[in-house]
């Protein structure tokens, strides 16, 4: 679910500044879309762009000038079933501004309609499925809640134009573009010029976007890449161009970071301290952190800090072993990782990785290049098909399953993720092969199979509560659990579900006898499912006032739209059903890990969902330290507050025993043993300040 690329939509632009049209009053809104069929449609010879991955091409987006002189854009986009059919109309102003703003369509996260304009007066006015306003314009711009992905026209050439000064943001923020390098590429029809250009003040941490040779725009490369048709071979090597960049301005923080004065001797006394090992927190302890490690715990006041030692005052704090987010897909985002690091992230698991990346993030954490938690890695197989999860390693057999398992062997990752498109019948030979060489063996639960029958088959874990519905789910649901009815056949089925039935007992017991992990990844599905447009969901409300504004409003989404007659009450239900599910596992035996599917900032709420389901305090946060640690091979080094582990630990304000959200009030993080002013790494990574 791409949640992470809400600023990525925004630093989005286009190519070309059509002829201005007057507008001086606003048009009547068109009529709400609620199908393709009503959305416009791009004519011959339109402007293309496509949206692709090393997985094959997922959407593409069209421009044109329509006969009035107005500008249209339409995007199409499945990506692994999750639709996007958006359309976009702007009148120009008669300085290239836009006058007024229509957009159509639909999404994952809800109704697309958006209306824009500009009165007479000057006044700008705007309308969202999520919020609404009016202000002077003035000087600043206006930059869309959502559409196509390559509409915000002017955007980057305004910002181009504007230089250093940047251009104010309606509804709020500011924005500044700056060109930090200019390369030529072989391409298409020829070697081009580009010009790769940072935008900060779309999101946490400076936004790559391409300009042509004409300091115009050219497109976005990454895990997916919008760029022309004709020039999606170029989007790995931009990708690879722009996070060299990235990776030396994040090599800058890191020097300011890891320090040999932050990697002192440390001793923090009087705290209560989190026992992740027992499962109970102990008041008045003494922790004293060095060499990197933890060197002694005691009681309080027993300890004595050696000299030049920093000395902490632990008194109404708590001390927790560093938090484990295990499903967090690292690799090509450096500052998300050094944010994770700020919220008390001192390790993580990746299931779904790119092999390349990974093992380019281990190497410059090694040498103190990146400040980023430590972990382990995954890489995804899929079957070819226009379905296929982007970034995977894609197979059309059971002899090629097994290659690539071997593959990700041979790069020393740590487990295979299975994904929806998956043959059924592939899965058994090759996690078999993946047992054989060590391998840790997860995933979505391929079409057609359910999640018991994946278990039986050989995974070691599930990853994500809905294919854990799925054991309940109409057969009609299973069979296309590689398209959104992964969540709709949940959505729909799930708040009649009998969670106590001897069918769902029985199914637990057998996932607690064979060991299975789930990886819930609650806060993924709690947004798209409960969310009216009238609130930011809670995972993201406690960081809405250090975020930047942009940011912040993409979090506040309508939620997933609704269909076959169901209500937003219904969606509710089950997602409650959902909830409770986690914590009949719980009380199963079954082992549960934390993970977000996000940004990270969505932990805490994560552990906050599962007491709800009846998890205790201390249980619910072993699934974001201890647990972790062990499935992973590394407790021996991580996981608890133990004498002679590396000192991955985190201090923060207040009592987590009575109030697991204080683990948001981070005061320090030990990462490796360093000490780091976790005040000081929020602002390098776009926190203004401590979350509430």
């Amino acid at each position: 679910m791409p949640k992470s690329f809400v600023a990525v939509l925004l630093a989005a632009a286009a190519l070309v500044t059509p002829p201005a049209v007057w507008a001086h009053e606003a048009a009547a809104p068109r009529p709400v879309a609620t199908s393709k069929e009503q959305l416009l449609v791009a004519p011959p010879g339109a402007r293309r762009y496509t949206i692709s991955s090393t997985a094959g091409q997922h959407g593409v987006i069209s421009s044109w000038t329509l006969p009035d002189g107005r500008l249209a854009y339409r995007m199409s986009m499945s990506l692994r079933g999750w639709i996007t059919e958006t359309d976009q109309i702007v009148t120009l102003r008669a300085d290239g501004t836009p006058a007024q703003i229509s957009i159509r369509g639909f999404t994952d996260s809800g109704d697309a309609t958006e209306d824009f304009h500009v009165d007479a007066a000057g006044v700008a006015h705007w309308k969202t499925a999520v919020d609404s306003g009016s202000a002077p314009l003035g000087t600043r711009r206006y930059s869309t809640y959502g559409g196509p992905w390559l509409a915000n026209e002017a955007e980057v050439n305004a910002l181009v134009a504007a230089g250093d000064k940047g251009i104010d943001m309606l509804p709020s923020g500011h924005a500044v573009l700056t060109v930090a390098r200019t390369v030529t590429v072989p391409a298409a029809g020829g070697p081009l010029t580009l010009k790769l250009a940072f935008i900060r003040g779309f999101g946490f941490a400076p936004t790559p976007v391409w300009l042509d040779g004409q300091d115009r725009f050219f497109g976005w490369a990454g895990g997916m890449s919008m760029l022309p048709e004709g020039q999606e071979a170029l989007g790995p090597k931009l990708k690879d161009i722009q996070e060299e960049a990235t990776a030396a301005m994040v090599r800058d923080v890191a020097k300011g970071f890891l320090t040999p004065a932050n990697r002192s001797a440390t001793l923090v006394d009087h705290v209560l301290l989190f026992d992740s090992l027992a499962g109970r927190y102990l008041p008045d302890r003494a922790v004293l952190i060095a060499d990197g490690k933890i060197a002694a715990v005691g009681a309080g006041g027993s300890l004595t800090a050696p000299a030049g030692a920093t000395v902490i005052d632990g008194r109404g704090k708590t001390l927790s072993p560093g938090l484990w987010d295990s499903h967090r897909h690292v690799g090509g985002d450096d500052w998300n990782l050094l944010q994770n690091v700020a919220t008390g992230m001192t390790n993580f698991r990746s299931p779904g990785s790119q092999i390349d990346e990974a093992q380019n993030l281990f190497a410059r954490r090694a040498k103190g290049e990146l400040v980023a938690p430590d972990g382990k890695v995954s890489i995804i197989i899929d079957r070819k098909d226009p379905l296929a999860a982007q970034g995977s390693l894609t197979v059309s057999s059971a002899a090629e399953a097994i290659a690539a398992v071997r593959k990700i062997k041979d790069a020393e990752m740590w487990g295979v993720k299975f994904y929806t498109s998956m043959n059924p019948a592939w899965i058994a030979p090759a996690a078999a092969e993946a047992h054989r060489l060590g391998l840790h063996v997860h995933g979505h639960v391929p079409a057609g199979m359910r999640p018991l029958e994946a278990v039986r088959a050989g995974y070691d874990e599930i990853t994500h509560i809905n294919f854990i519905m799925m054991q309940a789910m109409p057969q009609a649901v299973v069979d296309k659990a590689n398209t959104a009815a992964r969540l709709e056949g949940p959505a729909k089925y799930g708040k009649d579900v009998d969670l106590d039935s001897p069918a769902m007992q029985a199914f637990y017991a057998e996932l607690a006898k064979r060991g299975t992990v789930i990886d819930p990844t609650l806060t993924v599905w709690e947004p798209l499912m409960t969310s009216d447009g009238t609130a930011l969901p809670p995972e993201y409300a406690p960081f809405a006032e250090v975020a930047p504004p942009t940011v912040a409003r993409g979090w506040r989404i309508a939620g997933y739209p609704l269909f076959d007659g169901l209500t937003r009450d219904d969606f509710r239900k089950s997602f409650a059903k959902m909830v409770a599910v986690v914590g009949r596992l719980h009380k199963a035996g079954v082992r549960i890990v934390a993970g977000t599917d996000g940004y990270g900032l969505e932990l805490v709420r994560e552990l906050e969902l599962y007491q709800e389901a009846g998890l205790s305090n201390a249980a619910a946060l072993q699934t974001a330290t201890i647990i972790p640690a062990r499935l992973t091979g590394m407790a021996d080094r991580t996981g608890s507050i133990t004498p002679g582990k590396i000192a991955d630990v985190i201090l923060v304000e207040g009592d987590v025993s009575k109030d697991i959200t204080n683990l948001r009030r981070v005061h320090t993080v030990f990462l490796d043993g360093y000490r780091l002013d976790a005040a000081k790494l929020r602002e390098a990574s776009g926190l203004s300040g401590m979350p509430r």
